[in-house]
């Protein structure tokens, strides 16, 4: 079986439950997702599936992908992911997968670009105090001395300072499926997922373990 499917955050709700209590989710739309390509043993040394989503114009993708795609008996798709795959015989190419191998109560891990912030000083980027504010202090919201001794005399790599924040790859483990909408390609998770509204996010089984409920 697939162990996920592609799909896009659509945006955060609210659901109310039986008792009143009210839980926080994130509404995403998974799938319908296209068997683009298998991999196998013989031919790229391990068992995967290659899936794409989301139909694009045909004038939009190049020669060689327009092939690729006519090979599987797909349209043209924008987007592309590879997922492991148990058995080769599982899926065959040009099948359609949607929402429906998901189900309430499904512990799942969500891969997402979290949203660019642009260049951010120290205190925002990485939780700096900052410096003194009274009467006097110059230094404020600069990051403070960042230099050595006359060893090692240089920066060392990696030192927490200002710079690019944000749209970098995430991904949110153990998150709760709460509710699946098979006939709109529609999940429910509870919680936050990261990325942008409209944002491409990737849904997988949990690689967690069993250490994981679907009542957490």
């Amino acid at each position: 079986m697939l162990n996920g499917l592609i799909g896009k955050k659509l945006g955060m709700t609210q659901l109310f439950q039986e008792d009143g209590t009210v839980l926080i989710g994130t509404i995403l739309e998974v799938g319908p997702c296209h068997i683009v390509q298998k991999k196998t043993e013989k031919t790229d040394g391990y068992i995967s599936v290659q899936v794409g989503y989301e139909e694009s114009k045909s004038q939009r993708v190049s020669k060689p992908l327009a092939g690729h795609f006519k090979k599987a008996g797909v349209p043209p798709l924008k987007h592309t992911k590879e997922f492991a795959l148990k058995s080769k015989d599982d899926v065959e190419l040009g099948d359609k997968i949607d929402v429906g191998i998901f189900k309430e109560g499904d512990i799942v891990d969500i891969t997402g670009t979290s949203k660019g912030k642009g260049f951010s000083g120290t205190i925002k980027r990485h939780g700096f105090s900052g410096q003194p504010k009274s009467h006097g202090g110059m230094a404020h919201r600069r990051p403070g001395s960042i230099g050595q001794a006359s060893y090692p005399a240089r920066v060392w790599k990696g030192m927490k300072m200002a710079g690019h924040m944000g749209s970098e790859k995430n991904t949110a483990q153990g998150i709760r499926v709460i509710k699946i909408d098979i006939d709109n390609n529609i999940m429910v998770v509870k919680g936050s997922v990261p990325g942008p509204n409209g944002g491409l996010i990737k849904v997988k089984f949990t690689t967690k373990g069993s250490g994981v409920s679907a009542t957490s």
